[in-house]
């Protein structure tokens, strides 16, 4: 079930499993055993569920039976936004892990339906091929890669392979929730429309692979500490794209009307956290210093000389190196 291209990414690498118990990450955990992939896995308890309990005993003495390392968080209470707090506290934990031991990728059990489903909503929103195109196999972060070796796979033929092969695993109550919008999107539309045209579906995304390949050019984003920065490919299609890949990585996702702002102006203020500054042929996204602290004389001059715009200079006044940074790439220019 999974795909040769994707186990050469696996083999001889250390591999990290985003584990919660379900029915997506139980599969793949187990064709990741058939196929002899080392792994260890990773499962967060947010104790909101008498259920989690359980899920997170479950991953416990599943890496032990196997001889894996199980590495589990209990997350903070979690008051308000709870799917977008719930994904950053997740994302924290993983890339604290990957960086701690020393992982190269990161899996996760993201499947056909819930690339589908994240399609429909992006499409219903206002988004592009793309946003459309959404989730991809390998996604490459700053230091580990993202893995997704389960995106070919419908839910149903994961659902047969765990009945096939006698394998326990928990179903969420939660998904049968339909206050949370991608659960309604999942019940009323994604599922019904996978139940009739799935080889349809299947085929139209490796199109839409093949689209988007051919529309987005790959960028290079370089960092230092906080600051990132790329040279514009002078396609504003790839270079807002490129911004939203990076802003995912830091846990923000733009807003279709985030992406129209970034169309129409040279600097933006996105969440109230970033700020992304489109300029003399570069991109700049930093974080968002809203206080005006007072700066030396000489630090003025050269912001005023390079003509540095105002909103970035609270934040460069105080990292030094990503200053130091636009003051070469300007100086070039």
């Amino acid at each position: 079930m999974l795909e040769n291209r994707t186990l050469s990414k696996l083999r001889d690498k250390k591999n990290l499993l985003a584990f919660s118990g379900g029915a997506d990450s139980t599969a793949l955990f187990f064709l990741l055993l058939k196929h002899d992939i080392p792994f260890d896995i990773a499962i967060v308890d947010y104790g909101i569920r008498e259920q989690s309990k359980k899920e997170a005993a479950f991953a416990y003495e599943l890496a032990k039976t196997h001889n894996l390392r199980c590495h589990l968080l209990k997350a903070p209470k979690i008051k308000q936004n709870f799917e977008a707090k719930a994904r950053e506290i997740r994302y924290g934990f993983f890339e604290e892990l990957i960086k701690e031991y020393g992982y190269d990728n990161l899996l996760t059990a993201h499947h056909l339906g819930d690339r589908f489903e994240w399609m429909l909503m992006q499409f219903c929103k206002g988004a592009g091929c793309a946003e459309i195109a959404g989730m991809q196999s390998v996604d490459k972060r700053d230091f580990y890669t993202l893995l997704r070796p389960l995106l070919h796979l419908d839910k149903k033929e994961l659902l047969t392979y765990l009945h096939a092969n006698k394998k326990h695993y928990f179903e969420d109550e939660s998904n049968f929730d339909e206050d949370i919008k991608r659960n309604s999107f999942r019940h009323n539309y994604s599922l019904p429309l996978l139940e009739k045209y799935l080889s349809g579906i299947k085929k139209s995304f490796e199109y839409i692979d093949e689209d988007r390949a051919e529309l987005i050019d790959e960028i290079e984003i370089k960092s230092i500490g906080s600051f990132a920065y790329f040279k514009s490919s002078q396609n504003q299609r790839a270079d807002i794209f490129a911004i939203d890949k990076y802003l995912k990585s830091q846990l923000y996702m733009l807003s279709a009307n985030e992406r129209e702002i970034l169309k129409n102006n040279s600097i933006a203020i996105v969440g109230r956290r970033f700020i992304v500054n489109q300029d003399k042929g570069f991109v700049f996204i930093m974080p968002y210093e809203k206080e005006m602290q007072k700066m030396d004389e000489k630090f003025k001059d050269t912001c005023r000389i390079l003509k540095i715009e105002p909103k970035l200079r609270p934040y460069l006044y105080k990292n030094h190196d990503a200053f130091l940074k636009i003051k070469e790439l300007f100086s070039g220019v």
